[in-house]
């Protein structure tokens, strides 16, 4: 019973986008131009079977010109003593149709019309049929593809060659062995049918690799209620056409064609993306919306200290993984989720620090915390910890200040005769830093300019000689070595003078540079209230734009919030803290 005009083009459509691709992805070439041809014979019938009778007119020419050929090669390869199946490899309506339609190409001028399959023993034999066919004929420039030393992510693997044929015709060549030829036809599942025993347990670990987007486009249909939005990226995943890209190490990563380096850096590692901040491609440095080609080499680079992907990256990023992945950097940042991530590492940092947890948490002392930080509330101070506004650490000082005060003084006289040589210094010095060391008072304290830390960061005093205390944030490269952990000793912020003292931090702004981004940058800077002490900026041939930037901050939530304004400035690649 025939089905409605309209039903049958949209099952045609859904076909061509969904399910063929599909079956070209899992390898099935059988069922993908089957799917493919059918598709085409209802959507366009006029034009399907124009191209049937075009190639029926010629069809005895080209059976007579392929069985010449055959014969050619079975006679030389007689001659090395190598077996073989050879046949016309028969050309799809489909495929015809879409070079005439892309191309713009008549009927006349698709020259790969003629095409031989060569199916060999082995691997050795490809290679060996392979020099036959350039020795018979001469191979046309740019048109050989080897698949069996870098095969498809289907598992595809033959040897493609096109040559001049024995009329001047170009004549198409696929080699392969049995075992590809059935992966091929039947697909990946073919393979694992075939194997047996102990050799499929090995083997079932390379194809979890080969279907690994097959799970991720599974996974992202359970973390999204749109259907819509879902079909849409399945249709980028599957319908592309792929770019093949190096890491350093030389594995082979495969993209939708039109990829950008964010893209690649989201399919090695969530975190890998998040903390991006340049690509070199080949060696040389390239802004993060250039587009990947076959062969290229790309190095990620990370900084710790990046603020993670700005909104622009949505943009930029061609994948629909890399997209997901951003979109759940940004779902992170979110209240609810914030809350209970901010709570958990705020009682780690107190049962760490070795208190009763119900002893500290109580309302009251929940409540004034928050107030010295600005909060209006518990939550909202927990939040600005789920999403680094500030740290777990500062909170739970904070929050802990009482009782430490308490262990401090026991532990007092112990630290008083370490530093007893430091006591000469006088005591106006001791708090202009806005850090005091617990317990001790008449101490010069001055803020280490390697690192320049603000309220907020994780801090460490170094013991200097003959020039008091100078304080580093915890992750400062300076304070690693042997003979500097022997010097080091506790300090804290003075929360009485965070809010109003200015510390200077200096920030690195990444991205394309076009026509008013500096102005931009700066108004954006303007709108937190935030001084420039100083600024300037360079840009290199790729269009890369590198703004250096000093600003004047109170603590890392005032940090946080410069920072996320300049982000949502178009063109802006990333954000970065560095250290002198």
């Amino acid at each position: 019973k025939h089905l409605p005009l309209e039903k049958q083009r949209r099952i045609s459509n859904e076909t061509l986008e969904i399910f063929a691709p599909l079956a070209h992805r899992l390898g099935i070439s059988k069922i993908k131009w089957e799917l493919e041809d059918t598709a085409l014979r209802y959507l366009n019938p006029q034009q399907y079977y124009r191209i049937v009778n075009l190639m029926k007119k010629k069809r005895a020419e080209r059976e007579q010109y392929l069985e010449d050929v055959i014969e050619e090669v079975k006679s030389r390869m007689g001659e090395v003593a190598i077996k073989a199946e050879l046949s016309g490899r028969p050309k799809h309506i489909y495929s015809i149709y879409r070079k005439m339609a892309l191309q713009n190409k008549q009927f006349s001028e698709i020259y790969d019309l003629l095409a031989v399959r060569i199916v060999v023993n082995s691997i050795k034999d490809c290679y060996a049929v392979l020099g036959i066919i350039h020795t018979c004929w001469k191979p046309m420039p740019g048109r050989f593809k080897d698949y069996i030393a870098m095969p498809k992510p289907n598992m595809y693997q033959s040897l493609h060659t096109t040559v001049i044929g024995p009329k001047g015709d170009p004549l198409e060549v696929q080699i392969r062995t049995k075992e590809m030829h059935r992966i091929a036809e039947f697909g990946v599942a073919a393979h694992w049918a075939y194997k047996e025993g102990k050799e499929a347990i090995n083997d079932s670990t390379t194809f979890e690799q080969k279907l690994t987007w097959f799970r991720e486009i599974l996974e992202f249909q359970n973390d999204t209620a749109n259907a819509e939005e879902f079909m849409e990226s399945l249709k980028i995943d599957l319908f592309s056409d792929m770019v093949f890209i190096f890491t350093p190490k030389g594995d082979v990563i495969e993209l939708p064609s039109g990829s950008v380096p964010i893209d690649f850096a989201y399919r090695i590692h969530s975190e890998i993306g998040n903390k991006t901040i340049g690509a070199k491609v080949n060696g040389k440095m390239v802004t993060l919306d250039y587009r990947l080609k076959t062969g290229d080499i790309i190095e990620i680079l990370t900084s710790k200290h990046s603020y993670g992907p700005s909104q622009d990256w949505l943009k930029l990023a061609q994948t629909s993984q890399a997209k997901n992945k951003i979109r759940a950097f940004f779902k992170k940042q979110r209240r609810d989720e914030n809350v209970d991530k901010g709570k958990e590492l705020v009682e780690k940092e107190i049962r760490n620090m070795e208190f009763d947890i119900k002893e500290i948490l109580t309302t009251d002392n929940l409540k004034k915390v928050a107030e010295k930080f600005n909060f209006s509330n518990e939550e909202d101070m927990y939040a600005a910890v789920g999403y680094n506004g500030v740290t777990a650490l500062q909170v739970a000082n904070r929050l802990t200040e009482k009782w430490r005060k308490k262990r401090d003084q026991e532990q007092s006289s112990n630290i008083t005769n370490a530093i007893t040589d430091l006591k000469t210094f006088p005591a106006t010095k001791k708090r202009e830093s806005g850090v005091r060391v617990s317990g001790i008072d008449n101490l010069l304290i001055r803020l280490s300019r390697c690192c320049n830390p603000v309220p907020g960061d994780e801090i460490v005093g170094f013991i200097t000689k003959g020039r008091g205390v100078s304080v580093h944030r915890s992750d400062c490269t300076n304070i690693d070595s042997n003979d500097a952990q022997s010097r080091l000793i506790p300090v804290e912020w003075e929360s009485s003078l965070n809010d109003r003292k200015e510390y200077n931090v200096d920030i690195e702004i990444s991205g394309y540079d076009r026509r008013g981004l500096l102005n931009e940058v700066l108004q954006a800077v303007n709108e937190t209230k935030t001084n420039i002490s100083a600024v300037s900026g360079k840009t290199d041939r790729n269009k890369m734009a590198t703004i250096n930037m000093s600003i004047a901050i109170h603590n890392v939530a005032h940090l946080q919030k410069v920072v996320e304004r300049i982000k949502q400035i178009p063109d802006i690649y990333s954000v970065r803290r560095m250290m002198n």
